[in-house]
């Protein structure tokens, strides 16, 4: 861990607003659906698409901090955390379905991605491997499980553009390879997380199906008329759950 006792320059945040267990959401509005489920919750600062929350679940302190679309963005988010002294992050995002049989609501719990983004190439070349830390990723196939959720294991791809001109060839290819769904956050989280010490999963709520139009079911998510609102609880109290169970084995 860095020491450092200024707020970082994105997030606002300051180690006195830290914890050892962060969710990172990719919208701030998701922040507001976090605070259902916490008790406690203090509001810590709002800076451009980073807005955080502190607050305890089952008397464990975490803090919520949202990334904002991108991996540049979060891989900021990870960096700052990482600066004021957070161990484990577990992005709670959406995503859209490369798989046929994933249903909206349905949650992906990535065991690994596809470096198809510019930010944790930044860092390394792309063939270091974005991938979860084993313990937090098995937590949260435990959570899951325990809930009677529908969930998937497997890979995902990340992105920078909805919008090239290929992109519907492009989701057919990784189809094709077994790629379940495609985010723009996760591989960051991954690689940049690992090279820092991060503790990292990643859960993702799919709000798109495969072969659907993209752009009305997006536009229904955000009007919360459909089943995609069911799963971003679902992701939330798998994250919930998962760092409850990651808390009793680091006390063991």
């Amino acid at each position: 861990m860095k020491e450092n006792n200024l707020l970082q320059p994105h997030i606002r945040c300051g180690i006195k607003d830290s914890a050892k267990y962060a969710l990172l959401p990719g919208d701030p509005k998701r922040i507001d659906r976090i605070k259902e489920f916490l008790t406690d919750t203090k509001e810590i600062s709002y800076n451009r698409e980073h807005r955080s929350i502190s607050g305890y679940y089952k008397g464990i302190k975490i803090i919520a901090v949202s990334t904002g679309m991108g991996g540049a963005s979060t891989g900021i988010v990870v960096e700052e955390l990482y600066n004021i002294g957070v161990e484990v992050m577990i992005r709670i995002g959406s995503c859209g379905a490369l798989d046929s049989n994933i249903n909206l609501g349905d949650i992906i719990l990535v065991n690994g991605a596809v470096r198809d983004e510019g930010a944790s190439k930044a860092y390394i070349e792309s063939i270091y491997p974005a991938i979860p830390d084993f313990d937090v990723l098995l937590s949260t196939c435990e959570a899951a499980k325990e809930k009677k959720y529908r969930y998937f294991i497997g890979k995902a791809r990340s992105h920078d553009s909805f919008y090239t001109d290929e992109e519907e060839t492009i989701d057919e290819y990784w189809s094709s390879k077994g790629i379940l769904g495609a985010d723009m956050e996760t591989a960051a989280l991954f690689t940049i997380g690992a090279l820092r010490g991060v503790k990292t999963a990643s859960i993702l709520n799919n709000v798109s199906e495969y072969k659907k139009d993209l752009k009305d079911e997006v536009n229904n998510y955000v009007e919360g008329e459909n089943l995609a609102i069911d799963g971003e609880k679902r992701e939330i109290i798998v994250a919930l759950e998962a760092i409850v169970k990651l808390n009793n084995k680091f006390l063991k």
